[in-house]
């Protein structure tokens, strides 16, 4: 089993859950969350920004700003790890810094609370 963890922009949510439920996943979890990529920012302004400099701050500017997006998790067997990231990827993807990330991870286990079942039983 694997975890699929994707932050999207907002406004690509609705497209982000029908294309998993495409794919064949109807259970996952999408959270509010902030954030920003790497971009072209110096670290030594981050490192200024750090220690309190208000003048690195102010270079800083809207760069240093985090931005609304959401997260999307699924834990999904091994098999469909592959058809989970195209389609996130297929309705995300515009070409321009933002488009967000997808991260896979290891699940050691997964136990339905209600049936006690456990592994991939507990996904399905």
């Amino acid at each position: 089993m694997k975890e699929v963890i994707a932050v999207v922009r907002i406004n690509m949510m609705n497209q982000t859950k029908k294309a998993l439920s495409d794919a064949g996943i109807a259970a996952f979890f999408a959270h509010e969350c902030q954030g920003r990529g790497k971009g072209f920012i110096n670290p030594k302004i981050l490192e200024g920004v750090d220690k309190g400099y208000e003048e690195a701050a102010s270079v800083l500017g809207e760069k240093g700003k985090l931005y609304p997006k959401r997260m999307v998790t699924a834990v999904v067997e091994d098999s469909q790890v592959d058809d989970v990231v195209q389609a996130i990827i297929a309705v995300n993807k515009t070409g321009k810094p933002g488009d967000g990330k997808i991260f896979v991870l290891p699940v050691a286990d997964a136990i339905r609370v209600r049936t006690g079942e456990k592994g991939e039983i507990a996904i399905g």
